[in-house]
This record gives C-alpha cells, sequence and structure tokens, in this order.
C-alpha cells in the first residue's frame, strides 16, 4: 500500500497497537473495539479521518459479554470521526448463518452506554459500549 500524503503511520505490531489505541482514545471509541493481530501496519490521515490496518491474517474475536463473534479481515479501512467510523470495509459480524460487513459504528453522544453497528444492507445492532471494553 502506497503511504498516503500526510499521514501518520505506524509499522510492526507494537507500535500499530499503540496507534490503535490512541485513535480510538482520541475519538471516543471502546478500547476493545479492534482486537489486532500480528499488526504490519496502521495509517491515520488526520486531515480526512481515513484509517487503515493490515494485518498477517484474518482475527476472528468473541465478545463474551454480548456473544457476538467478528470478523476482522487483513485489511481494515474506513473514516474515523468523533464517536464513529464510517465507511467501514474489512469487518464482519456473525448473524445466525450469515456474516453481513458492517459499515458503520457510532457511539451514542451525548453518551447513554449504548454503541451501534450498521451494515450495508440497513440493519443496525445496538449493543452496551462496555462489551467492547479493553479485555473483553
Amino acid at each position: 500500500m502506497a503511504e498516503k500524503e500526510g499521514a501518520i503511520v505506524a509499522k510492526g505490531h507494537e507500535e500499530g497497537l499503540k496507534l490503535a489505541v490512541s485513535l480510538l482514545e482520541e475519538f471516543g471509541l471502546p478500547l476493545g473495539l479492534l482486537p489486532l493481530a500480528d499488526v504490519i501496519e496502521i495509517g491515520f490521515v488526520r486531515s480526512t479521518g481515513y484509517m487503515w490496518i493490515l494485518q498477517k491474517k484474518k482475527v476472528e474475536h468473541s465478545f463474551k459479554l454480548i456473544s457476538k463473534l467478528v470478523s476482522y479481515d487483513s485489511e481494515i479501512n474506513g473514516y474515523v470521526q468523533n464517536k464513529k467510523i464510517k465507511k467501514l470495509k474489512g469487518v464482519k459480524a456473525k448473524e445466525l448463518m450469515l456474516w453481513p460487513p458492517v459499515g458503520e459504528i457510532i457511539v451514542d453522544d451525548p453518551p447513554t452506554g449504548k454503541i451501534h453497528f450498521k451494515s450495508f444492507a440497513g440493519i443496525t445492532k445496538t449493543f452496551p459500549v462496555e462489551a467492547f471494553a479493553a479485555g473483553q
């Protein structure tokens, strides 16, 4: 992937995780939202909010509080704003036998303790924010 002009780029797992956590904190998103493994690179373009994540392989993570299995592709990207990620690509949540892609994530502002996941098909699922706290 060509480096974007004006981007902050972190290479390697440790540096990538630090950047991911700092972006989640800065934009008011739960710190456990992106359970990443074997990060190759994470980048962020502050002027547009564009973020990308490259990891060695796809990761599946089970959020135990809500019994939800989520798949994170080896390549994830989207646009980060205050309390939301828009035009998200590379994240899917298991619903029965299907894996619909998650296109948008929004944390209520003002805070209600809820986070909303919207699929490209227009389906919205709402969960408690604490289900996505770090270490869940």
